[in-house]
């Protein structure tokens, strides 16, 4: 793997990957234009596929890091899953965006690299996200709360004490959560060799044109794909 550790190193390569098979979000044009629109902003390299072939050892090892964003269902075979571990193992970087972890509820080991899995959601609504990490690169310039309108999803049991969690949904400030005080929605860790950075945030077309969502995405990517020494978490 390519690990751009200073400004001189190569571009991160990103391979955006959107395979549906189950609901698919809306937003998905929306948040693929976004993400060619941040690539050239800052600077990755970046490939956008519903293609699972593409989940070879001959078409990962372009990449430094692969984003699961808004996928769905069982999307790859057995055998594109074998790659896709071998990639990690070999330190490569995952980002898992919204619907991510509502993906592959049969492959244990994605479970454990994306963190949890999807259980349910209210309605669409804004609610207060507290910051639990000031510090890490991809939440360090968010305000302690962040208000934010989105799709809150309630996962199957916390990821906590398994990943390092960054920031939490408030339940108290919107209706239809399920969690109690304990409801994260982004986190990150290092998992089997790579590292894994996730949010849950993404539902909604309006999310791909927040600034500060837009930020923690670029970021989550850098962190990723081992860019920034300095943040390990």
């Amino acid at each position: 793997m390519i690990r751009a550790t200073d400004p001189a190193a190569a571009p991160t390569r990103v391979l955006f990957f959107t395979l549906t098979k189950g609901y698919r979000h809306g937003s998905i044009p929306t948040a693929i234009a976004a993400m060619k629109e941040l690539s050239a902003k800052e600077g990755f390299h970046a490939a956008f596929t519903e293609d699972a072939s593409s989940f070879s050892p001959e078409g990962l090892k372009e990449f430094d890091v692969v984003m699961f964003l808004l996928t769905t269902g069982d999307v790859l075979d057995e055998e594109q899953e074998k790659t896709f571990e071998a990639f990690i193992r070999a330190g490569g970087g995952f980002v898992g965006v919204h619907s991510a972890t509502d993906t592959e509820y049969d492959w244990p080991w994605y479970g454990r690299l994306v963190g949890a899995y999807f259980k349910g959601h209210p309605r669409v609504q804004a609610a207060d996200v507290k910051i639990e990490d000031r510090r890490h690169v991809t939440t360090k310039f968010l305000p302690e709360i962040w208000k934010c309108t989105d799709e809150w999803y309630d996962f199957r049991e916390s990821p906590r004490g398994r990943v390092h969690v960054l920031a939490s949904v408030v339940e108290s400030t919107y209706e239809g959560g399920t969690m109690g005080k304990d409801h994260p929605i982004m986190w990150c860790h290092e998992f089997d060799g790579g590292r894994a950075w996730y949010t849950a945030l993404g539902h909604t077309n309006e999310a791909y044109s927040e600034p500060m969502f837009l930020e923690t995405i670029a970021n989550g990517i850098r962190w990723a794909s081992g860019s920034d020494k300095g943040d390990r978490s």
